[in-house]
């Protein structure tokens, strides 16, 4: 049964772990947590359809503490990140950043991370919410693969919006402007070492920072919302609408292990042409040759009320169960509920009407085009930060 659980709240317990910026989260009003890769998450600050428009028009700060970062070194690292991902990882420079899948051996998705290549032989891989650091040591015992294995113990914060070039430049000079998308940098602020790479989960121009030190988190944080009141800078939390515009997956929720590339549009990112082996490399081959039982699809939503799910929600066409709703939230722009989710093959067509078992009510919804917005995460960051800010 679909049931609504209003007014919920979390006990905060010792085996949670509060990341370098959970304090000034508390300060700066945040009441409303998460829990994400065993470590507490902020989840709203305010009103999340007043996030969604700041977002887009000047610049937030999202703390995602639970974006784990798990560091693989030694002489083997480039051959074993090979081994555990199905992206080509011989052309990642030092200093470059690549989307990757990590596939189980019948080919599941496992976890969508970020891969950050810090040195020659040292990589971070930036984890959604999974077991994946227990994953990735199980796979490593007996490998042969001389590498170390541990948490690298990093907080993150993005800086999202089109503003987010003009405050990193008044922080860092207009230098940082020149860091492409997908890449990294690492700097220091006021004697603080920190890695910033231009990625992030706004669909708009952003930057993530990550910071080592967990002593000066709240001196980050703090000193990031005063350079950032020139552009109305303001606290906020990863915004469900403006992800599910831009067609942004989240793992655990648009896919899981039950769930091949294929099937929710990332085949891209199998480059099963390279000659290594990886896991899961016989079963993607073969699941590369035949039609997918189920789609990932963009769907429209046609009910007054706000929508928000806790659980998956049940397709139906002609009173049968032909997929699940995985995301949905109110697109303020759009002016309708706007989600995502996995359809048989045979009812993914464009415009393929049906209804979807939402809390109290039968929604009808439709299919439409992926994206619902255009992303705009690789606009000209220097430009931007000239119209914006003059030093």
């Amino acid at each position: 049964m679909n049931r609504k659980h209003d007014g919920a709240s979390i006990s905060f317990q010792p085996r949670i772990r509060r990341g370098a910026f959970f304090e000034a989260c508390w300060d700066h009003g945040c009441r409303n947590f998460s829990v994400y890769n065993r470590t507490y998450i902020s989840s709203t600050f305010s009103n999340p359809v007043d996030e969604y428009w700041h977002v887009i028009n000047h610049v937030s700060l999202w703390p995602v503490m639970g974006e784990r970062q798990i560091e693989i070194s030694g002489d083997d690292a480039e051959r074993f990140v090979q081994y555990i991902t199905c992206r080509d990882i011989s052309n990642c420079s030092v200093n470059q950043c690549k989307y990757a899948l990590l596939l189980n051996n019948e080919g599941g998705i496992i976890c969508d991370p970020i891969l950050l290549r810090l040195e020659e032989n040292k990589f971070w891989i930036s984890t959604s919410d999974c077991d994946l650091e227990l994953w990735i040591k199980g796979v490593q015992i007996n490998s042969g693969f001389n590498v170390q294995i541990k948490d690298a113990n990093v907080s993150l914060l993005q800086i999202q919006g089109p503003k987010s070039s003009a405050l990193l430049t008044k922080m860092f000079g207009i230098e940082i402007t020149k860091l492409k998308y997908y890449w990294l940098k690492k700097i220091k602020f006021k004697d603080i070492d920190l890695i910033i790479s231009r990625t992030g989960w706004s669909g708009e121009l952003g930057y993530e920072i990550y910071l080592s030190d967990y002593s000066k988190g709240s001196y980050i944080f703090n000193k990031i919302l005063e350079l950032g009141n020139e552009f109305s800078l303001k606290v906020g939390s990863v915004n469900q609408a403006r992800r599910i515009e831009s067609g942004i997956l989240s793992w655990g929720v648009d896919m899981s292990q039950n769930e091949n590339p294929f099937e929710v549009g990332l085949g891209r990112l199998v480059e099963s042409k390279t000659e290594d082996e990886f896991i899961g490399k016989k079963a993607i081959q073969k699941l590369s040759k035949i039609e997918n039982k189920k789609v990932l699809v963009g769907i429209k939503l046609n009910s007054e009320n706000f929508l928000n799910n806790e659980t998956f929600w049940n397709i139906i066409k002609d009173q049968k169960i032909i997929g699940k709703l995985t995301s949905v939230s109110y697109s303020p722009r759009l002016k309708y509920n706007i989600g995502l989710g996995l359809v048989e093959t045979k009812f993914s067509d464009i415009g393929t009407k049906f209804n979807i078992e939402a809390y109290d009510e039968l929604v009808n919804s439709e299919i439409v085009p992926l994206p619902f917005m255009k992303k705009k995460q690789t606009v000209n960051a220097e430009d931007l930060a000239r119209k914006f800010y003059s030093s």
